[in-house]
């Protein structure tokens, strides 16, 4: 039987000494990110404040992690020239990094020999996934929780594998 999905403050709250993050698609549709990705392509500005209403809840996550102890790492493995939405990412990626992650980009031609899950995901303390599921067009699905070794070791491995390679956000410029 699946396990149910934790809260985000579950989860993140449950993490003692790591939180690394996954992320492989060059486009994602979350509705909760929909209105600030609009003004972002009307203006070309971004909400890059991590206490406002938009950041706040995600900032006060992680940065009570990171009081802890917990070490957050987020990778995204990005087809280049990016896409539009990898743009806006990364003129957002100032935020997740202000409130104390670790964030890394590398190119889509540098994995072609990595062993990588199907699917983005968070591993927390190298035994509990979250895998995130979306929909054709890329909207949030459903999330999926495991605590199967294998997979778990599979995450991990892969995730060390992309951020070895992988460039640290202040280095890696956009194409």
């Amino acid at each position: 039987m699946p396990q149910s999905v934790p809260s985000w403050a579950e989860l993140l709250g449950s993490a003692r000494e790591s939180a690394v993050h996954l992320e492989m698609r060059d486009a994602y549709a979350a509705a909760s990110e929909a209105d600030e990705l609009a003004r972002w392509r009307a203006t070309g500005t971004a909400d890059t404040d991590p206490d406002s209403p938009y950041w706040r809840p995600w900032s006060e996550l992680i940065r009570r992690a990171v009081a802890r102890g917990v070490r957050v790492r987020r990778a995204r493995i990005v087809s280049e020239p990016v896409s539009d939405y990898i743009r806006y990412e990364y003129a957002t990626t100032v935020v997740n990094v202000a409130i104390g992650e670790e964030v890394r980009w590398l190119p889509r031609r540098q994995v072609s020999d990595l062993a990588l899950p199907g699917n983005d995901f968070w591993l927390i303390d190298g035994r509990l996934i979250r895998w995130n599921h979306f929909t054709g067009d890329g909207a949030s699905a459903p999330g999926e929780i495991s605590e199967d070794p294998a997979a778990a070791q599979l995450c991990a491995d892969a995730f060390a594998a992309v951020w070895a390679r992988a460039i640290p956000h202040d280095e890696y410029k956009i194409s």
